[in-house]
């Protein structure tokens, strides 16, 4: 055994323990049922997801979380640290692990956020006849669902006209039962990370690949923890943009492009994906007008049934800066040099030059002489969210899916550790239910000040290491062409 393979081997232990305590604490804070993590569900409690309804202390349930996080996170690390190595494992077993974890907390109450009551809500409008996208929540005062959104109640839908198809389906066959809707909700976003796994799987080409495929995703725990617990629309959007490059890879052109125009229609800024296909197939007019015509009548036409004013939180929301970005402290600096106000076209343009330049980079740090459409699709995607004034930590998920098609491990190392800070940032996302003295904590001091700070180090370090990357990367180009 090599001093290297015996390395491997112990960070792969390493990576086992963490990635499975973190799932196991997943579960564990679903299953002990409403939680300052864990908003309660109204419903008959016979229907499911089920719980054992135990209640426990809000520090608990927070510190459970934390760990979750720290463990799957220093997992994750070990793993992607490991297979640099050489480690090997039965990437078939992790794949079944994935899928039955995933499996497993459908039919648990979601946790990390309350954005489930809010689908929920906008389901039940569009199922009674209502416009999610001019009526809000609060709209439709009495009603046992949209009276269950504690927080947004007053905003109208941000999500597209699929996601909004797929509420609306959720909630004719839920009813009036907040937790059946979340429910059926709960299987189809179960379905959509375990497919996009599958597919994944499928187009990994050899093993090294398929055990990619299965750390990056199937049994991630950081984005179990994100997007299968805490059961985000972004699942469904990380599908169709999945499978659109997949077809595209296939030589399937019209697939491609109609995926491509459904994940439009799930979440708008999915779009950026498309600028892969769009790179690879510009020497391809033809074949790239086909991809682009599919893809532009799919989005159109959902979009078009559903009216000019699904666009409006779109808009709203590009005007928006998270607290545990780096642009907040942007913000505030602005605020105290030169007064109050927003400073929004300020920080909308300095977040446009910073996405651009450090797409540019990342673009070069592949050397490659023609690049595919995965490839310019997670640097696209990477520099999004690190530019972006508005972020989650659930955005995240896409960068890992695509990191599972076109694998690289240093943009892997950045995306972990972003997902950790955001992920620490948000522990958990909602306000309701907090402990005394805890939210006011983990706010104003963990979200606003200390994961800013650390992500604006991080996004600095991209920049210099995408930079001295690509700088290698034009130099060895050089040695071959000379």
């Amino acid at each position: 055994m090599t001093r290297d393979s015996g390395k491997a081997g112990r960070l792969g232990r390493v990576a086992t323990a963490g990635i499975a305590a973190s799932v196991l604490l997943t579960i564990l804070i679903g299953a002990l049922g409403p939680s300052a993590m864990v908003p309660p569900l109204a419903g008959p409690s016979w229907q499911p997801p089920f719980s054992l309804a135990v209640h426990p202390g809000g520090y608990l349930v927070i510190a459970l979380g934390a760990a979750a996080v720290t463990l799957g996170g220093a997992g994750l690390a070990a793993g992607l640290a490991a297979l640099a190595r050489g480690w090997t494992f039965r990437a078939d077993l992790w794949l079944a692990a994935g899928i039955a974890a995933v499996a497993v907390l459908a039919f648990l109450p979601p946790s990390g956020s309350a954005d489930h009551l809010n689908y929920a809500a906008y389901g039940r409008l569009a199922a009674l006849g209502y416009d999610p996208y001019t009526v809000p929540p609060d709209g439709l005062p009495g009603d046992p669902v949209t009276g269950a959104v504690a927080e947004w109640g007053g905003v109208t839908s941000v999500y597209g006209p699929v996601a909004t198809a797929v509420q609306a389906v959720a909630a004719l066959v839920g009813g009036d039962s907040v937790r059946l809707i979340v429910f059926v909700l709960a299987v189809v976003n179960a379905a959509a990370y375990i497919v996009t796994g599958l597919l994944l799987y499928r187009s990994a080409a050899d093993g090294t690949r398929r055990r990619q495929v299965a750390l990056l995703w199937a049994v991630n725990p950081l984005l179990i923890y994100q997007l299968a617990a805490g059961m985000h629309v972004d699942t469904l959007a990380i599908l169709c943009m999945v499978a659109a490059l997949v077809c595209g890879a296939a030589g399937r052109p019209v697939r491609s492009g109609l995926l491509l125009g459904l994940g439009v229609g799930v979440k708008a800024t999915a779009g950026l994906v498309a600028l892969g296909p769009a790179w690879e197939l510009r020497r391809s007019p033809r074949t790239l007008a086909v991809v682009a015509g599919s893809a532009v009548a799919a989005a159109g036409i959902v979009y078009a049934l559903a009216g000019p004013q699904a666009f409006d939180q779109v808009g709203a929301a590009g005007r928006r800066v998270s607290l545990a970005v780096p642009w907040s402290l942007v913000k505030r600096g602005l605020q105290q040099a030169f007064g109050p106000g927003a400073y929004t076209v300020w920080i909308q343009v300095g977040s446009l030059l910073l996405f651009a330049g450090l797409a540019v980079l990342l673009v070069r740090v592949f050397s490659r002489a023609a690049l595919q459409a995965a490839e310019v699709a997670v640097a696209v995607t990477v520099a999004w969210l690190f530019a972006a004034p508005y972020a989650l930590p659930w955005y995240d998920g896409l960068a890992f899916a695509l990191l599972a098609l076109a694998f690289h491990p240093v943009l892997a190392a950045f995306m972990t550790a972003r997902v950790i800070l955001l992920s620490l940032a948000y522990l958990p996302a909602r306000q309701a239910g907090q402990p005394p003295g805890a939210q006011e904590w983990l706010v104003e001091v963990v979200r606003a000040n200390v994961v800013p700070w650390l992500l604006m180090a991080l996004t600095a370090a991209l920049v210099w290491w995408a930079w001295r990357a690509g700088q290698s990367g034009d130099r060895a180009a050089e040695a071959r062409s000379g």
